[in-house]
């Protein structure tokens, strides 16, 4: 899954993440090549697996941080 993110050149970094069965990944896309990155992934992954990913599209905020109350 890292090889075929990777591969895409939205791409600016991949890592495996998950319960450590090898099934999911975080990947860092350019906004600009989201939906070329998820048909890439989306057919390339087929064809090496004949499964049909589930990709979710997020984005980045700031996290965690203190709650004032």
């Amino acid at each position: 899954m890292l090889e075929l993110a990777l591969a895409h050149p939205g791409v600016h970094g991949a890592r495996m993440t998950g319960g450590g069965f090898g099934g999911c990944t975080v990947n860092l896309v350019e906004r600009r090549d989201v939906q070329s990155f998820r048909s890439h992934i989306e057919s390339r992954y087929a064809q090496a697996t004949g499964l049909e990913p589930d990709i979710y599209i997020t984005s980045a905020s700031d996290g965690a941080g203190q709650v004032k109350s």
